[in-house]
């Protein structure tokens, strides 16, 4: 029979590889077409960003496609085959992968054509392997993708960063709003796709490769469902906030603890700084200026005061033998997750819940 003259190993490739091309075809299928999420049903996530991840999946799936029917017909490095397909797979991953990227950083609209731009040496590149008789030129357009990958690497650690001050500054419950971790895991996994450009004819990178593709499919659908829409602000409440006069930085203080510590505003989930801003009669920006005054951030403020309340309530229910739970607690007291809450009590005093309720009742 005709398999039996192929290995056995590279039949099992073939399936992982083509598993692989099928799992990205669904996954961006799944992301066109369904209105809610499998993972997070509660959460909204930005369609923008949903979009972006499809176009990446379809990518990877025309990518084995195109690959796979290289290596079948042709396999020589320096035909036109090689130049076109090296090229449409460049093309999109360099448009797919920093769009879905810069999708997650939802407080800045970043252009991804001039990362495109940097298709035109490659092509180049590519063109003259093409003509040449060795690959001289070929490894010289590696090089220069891998150093086009490494600058783009350094460029998104510091809009991750400015992302996350951002952030801090304005929002009370960064629950699923970090995306610090997703970028270094796609870091990671596209550093080993780039290693997999320079030994693709090694069966064991070859298939490592592939099982982390499956990851990476996993990991995008997952943070695409579970990274909620942040707060889009009304023109509005924009206009709004831009009519209300200015009041001295003496009076932030006084109108804070009068509008947000007196009516207890602290306690409504997901409080975003424009909405006390607009409580306290100022704009957010005015606000934000006065916590970098006092060295700390918006989440920090809030924070303080839902933990200070949470060990206020705890000490009240010690002393009247109450008995109630933390999570309970940890939820009356501003926050949805029980995890974030616990983050934040040890940020605050050092030590972990149940550590200092246990002071509390020997203390009582």
């Amino acid at each position: 029979m005709f398999l039996d003259h192929i290995p056995t190993e590279l039949i099992l490739f073939t399936m992982l590889y083509g598993g692989v091309g099928v799992a990205s075809l669904i996954a961006s299928i799944y992301l066109c077409l369904r209105k809610g999420n499998a993972f997070a049903a509660d959460v909204t996530p930005p369609l923008r960003l949903r979009y972006w991840a499809a176009a990446l999946f379809a990518v990877f799936f025309m990518g084995h496609i195109w690959w796979y029917l290289f290596y079948i017909f042709s396999g020589n490095i320096h035909s036109v085959g090689f130049m076109l397909v090296s090229l449409l797979d460049c093309v999109g991953l360099l448009i797919t992968i920093p769009g879905t990227l810069f999708a997650m950083l939802q407080d800045r609209k970043r252009p991804v054509w001039p990362i495109v731009t940097a298709t035109i040496p490659y092509a180049v590149l590519m063109g003259l392997n093409t003509v040449s008789s060795d690959n001289h030129f070929l490894n010289i357009a590696i090089v220069f993708i891998l150093m086009a990958y490494v600058a783009f690497t350094i460029y998104m650690a510091f809009a991750v960063r400015q992302y996350g001050r951002w952030l801090r500054d304005n929002y009370a419950d960064l629950e699923h709003k970090e995306v610090w971790l997703s970028h270094v895991l796609v870091t990671v996994i596209l550093m080993m796709i780039i290693i997999y450009g320079f030994d693709g004819s090694n069966m064991t990178i070859s298939y490592i490769v592939q099982f982390i593709a499956l990851a990476f499919i996993g990991l995008l659908t997952w943070r695409v469902e579970t990274l909620p829409q942040l707060e889009v602000i009304p023109v509005e409440q924009l206009e709004q906030q831009a009519q209300l006069p200015l009041p001295p930085p003496s009076s932030i203080e006084q109108l804070l603890a009068e509008h947000c510590v007196g009516t207890q505003l602290y306690l409504q989930h997901d409080l975003t700084s424009s909405q006390l801003a607009l409580a306290i009669g100022t704009n957010r920006t005015y606000l934000s200026q006065y916590f970098s005054s006092q060295g700390i951030t918006y989440n920090v403020y809030i924070n303080e005061l839902r933990i200070n309340h949470f060990m206020n309530i705890y000490r009240e229910a010690v002393a009247a033998q109450k008995t109630i739970t933390a999570q309970q607690l940890a939820k009356d007291s501003g926050y949805r997750s029980y995890s974030t809450f616990s983050l934040a009590f040890k940020q605050r005093t050092g030590q972990t819940v149940t550590n200092w309720m246990r002071e509390m009742e020997n203390a009582s």
